[in-house]
């Protein structure tokens, strides 16, 4: 057997990233062929699942060779926020798009020198390959005498079996899928009508021998937390019980009737309530009123269970919910569970305002992302879209309408665009922009454009390995977001007979153009912001001085006292007018320097 590396290069890089390695004998490898498929992505990866690496393609290039398997292909990934909960599996996804999970032999190996990440498997046909970062799935058998297990995931969650629950041994496949407190409160402040809930359980996946009914009911633990505003005012009551019971004896005296109302109000609003709710025979939620769950010690609730059910989650409310809004609430915990907040930055090149990058960042790393793109030279305006909800594997579509267009490879320009959501992958695009028609925004100092964003469901992808970029299909649809952009316009040279050539009447210019670089240079050794000037001039120009000269605060306010210059007619007393604007932005130490400088004709 020997080892070979295989590479592909990038279609918008002139470089070469290594696919994978693959273990086979020499005969084989030079018949094998990998290719890197990541405009695929959506149709191999589900809800629950999170791509870690590159979606390639392993196939025999020669079809009357047969492959000896198996043979071993180590797959480079990059995998954060694995937690104790989710593990590395190797997905194989076959043409007919049927799949299969393979659990690596190694998740570490060498390129060269340095270490790297690698998920190693030992496969037994070619196909689609891809690593993924999936919920952990925990495996046990009950035997007829019965079963008290604690999962590996989550020590506190545990099933117990009495003896004689199967008739024969049953094995039981479980996932438990985490709820972040943060996405109860996020739930809540979307949904009034869902104040009541103070938490919830983990989402438990279970899978048991379908054909064995419960022969007596199992029982299951797992952690749900309290109120705290419960533990807090329980907190409070032993500090306060001497004199609460002294108030209460002097109380009952004269009003026995209402001191016992009184009391009854307080212990309800101390006392939780909690709910079952539960997946059976994909019939959809439903919430069991008839299982008691019960209170044990730091925070973990228990109950029996005389039935299979697919999934299931507790809920802890304040105070009763009806079961309508509960079976909401429990469809958009688990829709919420498989989304991630996410975010557009469209940002261009500082040096070259022609060159832009589009990504999209999941909401909680979009300072970081930022702060990476400022020290690759990018920057705003304009400024990320806010946040929406994204699935892994759905996709954005975007184009750019007004008199702007976008390029990939520098050519081909006005198509649409696409961007495939993995909350680990970063997808991102770098693309150049110029003007539709030169000649367009007349008025406007720059170009004008807007890119408009289109969400994409993975419902909505057809599913075809070779398929091209969708067209139109959704753009009947209201956008998802749209980012309005500019691009400074060229500086026109006409060449003219000589005949005809302008000759400049107004000896002033020069003048002009050292005072307000004196002025430049003295209003940025004090770090002005160029909000704080009060010239009239508009924000467009502002964003546009920003844009020419986004590093040199200098440059910015030479800028813009030149674009104030040009929209003064050509009779109107400039220096009277630059020292009144100079007093208005607090500046009046410099309107009368520039007073005294152009009475002695300093700047001359």
């Amino acid at each position: 057997f020997f080892s070979s590396r295989f590479l592909v290069e990038e279609s918008s890089q002139n470089e070469c990233k290594v696919a994978c390695f693959i273990k086979a004998p020499a005969t084989s490898l030079e018949n094998l062929k990998c290719k890197i498929v990541n405009d695929t992505s959506s149709l191999v990866v589900d809800d629950a699942e999170e791509l870690v690496s590159n979606v390639i393609r392993i196939e025999c290039s020669d079809f009357e060779k047969t492959i000896p398997f198996p043979i071993n292909i180590a797959i480079p990934f990059n995998s954060c926020f694995r937690g104790n909960y989710r593990e590395i599996m190797v997905k194989v996804t076959d043409v007919n798009f049927q799949s299969n999970y393979l659990t690596p032999i190694s998740l570490e190996g060498y390129q060269g020198i340095h270490k790297e990440n690698f998920a190693e498997v030992k496969i037994y046909q070619l196909g689609v390959f891809s690593v993924m970062s999936c919920l952990k799935t925990e495996t046990f058998t009950v035997p007829k005498t019965g079963l008290s297990q604690k999962l590996s995931v989550d020590s506190r969650i545990s099933f117990c079996y009495p003896p004689e629950t199967f008739i024969s041994p049953a094995p039981v496949q479980l996932k438990v899928q985490p709820i972040e407190p943060s996405l109860v409160s996020t739930l809540k402040a979307r949904h009034d009508m869902y104040h009541s809930v103070v938490s919830t359980s983990a989402l438990v996946y279970v899978q048991h021998s379908s054909a064995q009914p419960f022969n007596s009911p199992i029982t299951i633990t797992l952690p749900c937390p309290p109120n705290p505003e419960k533990k807090r005012q329980g907190d409070e009551t032993e500090h306060a019980r001497a004199i609460s019971a002294t108030v209460k004896r002097v109380a009952m005296a004269h009003h026995p009737r209402a001191v016992s109302a009184s009391m009854r109000k307080n212990g309800e609003n101390l006392s939780d309530t909690l709910k079952l709710l539960g997946h059976r025979n994909k019939e959809g939620w439903k919430v069991f009123d008839d299982v008691v769950i019960q209170n044990a010690r730091n925070g973990l609730v228990s109950f029996e269970l005389n039935e299979h059910l697919e999934s299931f989650v507790v809920i802890r409310l304040s105070f009763l919910l009806e079961n309508t809004y509960l079976l909401l609430f429990a469809q958009g915990l688990e829709e919420a569970v498989c989304s991630t907040m996410a975010n557009v930055v469209l940002y261009r090149q500082r040096e070259n305002p022609y060159k832009i990058v589009v990504l999209l960042s999941a909401s909680k790393e979009l300072t970081w992302e930022l702060q990476k793109l400022h020290e690759e030279g990018y920057s705003g305006p304009p400024e990320p879209t806010q946040q929406f909800p994204l699935k892994e594997g759905e996709q954005i579509h975007f184009r750019f309408r007004g008199n702007i267009f976008a390029s990939e490879n520098g050519k081909d320009y006005g198509k649409v665009h696409q961007l495939i959501f993995h909350s680990q992958r970063k997808p991102r695009l770098e693309l150049q922009i110029k003007e539709v028609d030169e000649f367009g925004n007349h008025s406007s100092p720059h170009y004008k454009g807007t890119a408009v964003f289109y969400k994409v469901t993975k419902e909505m992808i057809t599913k075809k390995w070779e398929q091209p970029l969708p067209s139109g299909d959704y753009e009947h649809q209201t956008p998802l977001c749209k980012l309005a952009l500019t691009l400074p316009k060229h500086e026109k040279s006409i060449n003219r007979p000589q005949s005809t050539k302008r000759i400049s009447s107004d000896s002033s210019e020069a003048l002009w153009d050292k005072v307000l670089s004196w002025l430049a240079e003295e209003l940025a050794e004090d770090n002005t912001s160029l909000l704080t000037l009060r010239f009239p001039v508009r924000r467009s120009v502002l964003q546009l001085v920003r844009l020419k000269c986004p590093d040199n605060l200098t440059h910015q306010i030479y800028e813009l006292l030149c674009c104030w210059k040009k929209t003064l007619p050509r009779s109107a007393d400039k220096q009277r007018l630059l020292s009144r604007y100079l007093r208005r932005s607090g500046r009046s130490d410099l309107s009368e320097e520039l007073g005294f400088k152009w009475q002695n004709k300093a700047f001359a």
